[in-house]
């Protein structure tokens, strides 16, 4: 049974309210610790990605199953570049950006990524 926690749309200079938002709605589902600052620091990077490259703004659901914490970022961006693959690493050095996705993968459960012209829905589990 899916149970909704927080439905919420964002843009540019409402992220900080949002991750705070999130952090105490996680809180409240029973996160702790490192899990509920992975998740957090997820939740930062796709809503980042989204103001910047996805059209300024877009939509956060989170909800509760299959006793997981999950979240769903969608925007109606231009969708991501030719030749992205989920499998790309991070830059190296100290190139500013482009590990957005991959930390979200790293940090998270079961990340998916759905992206075309009309725009980008990441969505993610809080990890076990």
């Amino acid at each position: 049974m899916r149970r909704q926690v927080l439905c919420a749309s964002f843009s540019r200079g409402h992220i900080t309210v949002l991750r705070r938002t999130v952090s105490e709605r996680a809180v409240r589902e029973g996160l702790t610790g490192r899990g509920l600052e992975d998740f957090v620091v997820a939740v930062n990077e796709i809503t980042t990605n989204a103001v910047l490259h996805g059209g300024g703004g877009g939509r956060l659901r989170l909800w509760w199953q299959h006793d997981r914490l999950w979240c769903e970022v969608t925007d109606d961006g231009p969708g991501l570049p030719l030749g992205w693959s989920s499998t790309t690493p991070p830059p190296s050095g100290f190139e500013g950006g482009g590990r957005g996705l991959w930390l979200t993968r790293l940090l998270c459960d079961q990340v998916t990524i759905v992206s075309g012209p009309g725009g980008t829905i990441v969505t993610f589990a809080a990890a076990t």
